[in-house]
């Protein structure tokens, strides 16, 4: 079973997409996701600067 996750404040940096939705306990997460065909890149991170910061400095490789 997959979760559904509504997301919201999204910001693009690059290929890299930051936006911030709810976990299944309430909690507000981050996630920065390579949007670049082929990429894989994401990752989840309890602050939003950190979540930036990943934005930033991802170099694809696709």
């Amino acid at each position: 079973m997959s979760a559904y996750r509504r997301f919201r404040d999204r910001i693009r940096f690059g290929p890299v997409e930051v936006a911030t939705y709810y976990d299944g306990r309430g909690r507000n997460k981050h996630t920065a996701a390579c949007t670049a065909p082929g990429c894989g890149f994401s990752a989840d991170y309890h602050d939003r600067s950190g979540a930036e910061l990943a934005a930033r400095s991802h170099r694809c490789k696709a």
